[in-house]
């Protein structure tokens, strides 16, 4: 399927870089990233905001699997985020990360704060396979993201741990190893060091 133009700068759009934007009362209009940042820093009346674009970067995790990381900058009232995300089938899937910053930072210092963020992460492991399946480690801490499973009608969850989707079923069974232990469950913002 061929990509979308932009509305503004007429380039393809791959679909992690889009955004629509606008208002119901106004209409929406896709924009790549690049112009979306531009159009909102012009809007904010940020002179000299610059929307750098980064290559990807391959990293390699704790059990030795090599990750390729995107990097999508996207401007917003108070600040900019980069975030980092692998692409599976063409959509962010399995790690993501995001550094949140001011619109005047050196976007080659977020990115620094970035990649530091995700070389620890990646450094660490929380899940097992056995053979009785995934099972949590012997760190006793499971750190990762909610998302959605595509799968599930009824919308239920879904969780990605050391980059790895795991079902709600499947987290299920894996904490059920651990009846009658307490636990604490905490929700932090993808930008926040876990």
């Amino acid at each position: 399927m061929k990509p979308n133009p932009c509305e503004s700068c007429h380039q393809p759009i791959v679909a992690h870089e889009g955004v629509s934007y606008g208002s119901m009362e106004c209409g929406y209009r896709l924009l790549c990233s690049r112009c979306f940042n531009e159009t909102v820093a012009k809007q904010l009346g940020l002179q000299g905001f610059e929307h750098v674009a980064f290559e990807p970067v391959r990293m390699v995790d704790a059990r030795g699997l090599e990750h390729e990381f995107r990097f999508r900058t996207r401007l917003f009232g108070p600040g900019v985020a980069i975030d980092a995300f692998e692409l599976q089938g063409g959509s962010p899937a399995g790690y993501r990360f995001q550094v949140i910053g001011e619109p005047d930072d050196d976007p080659l210092a977020l990115l620094g704060t970035l990649i530091t963020k995700m070389r620890r992460a990646l450094a660490l492991t929380h899940l097992e396979d056995t053979e009785h399946g995934l099972q949590v480690n012997n760190g006793l801490v499971l750190r990762g993201t909610v998302d959605s499973d595509p799968d599930e009608h009824h919308r239920v969850p879904m969780v990605v741990i050391d980059g790895r989707e795991v079902s709600w079923d499947e987290l299920g069974r894996m904490v059920s190893t651990f009846e009658g232990w307490q636990f604490k469950l905490q929700f932090l913002d993808r930008s926040e060091e876990t």
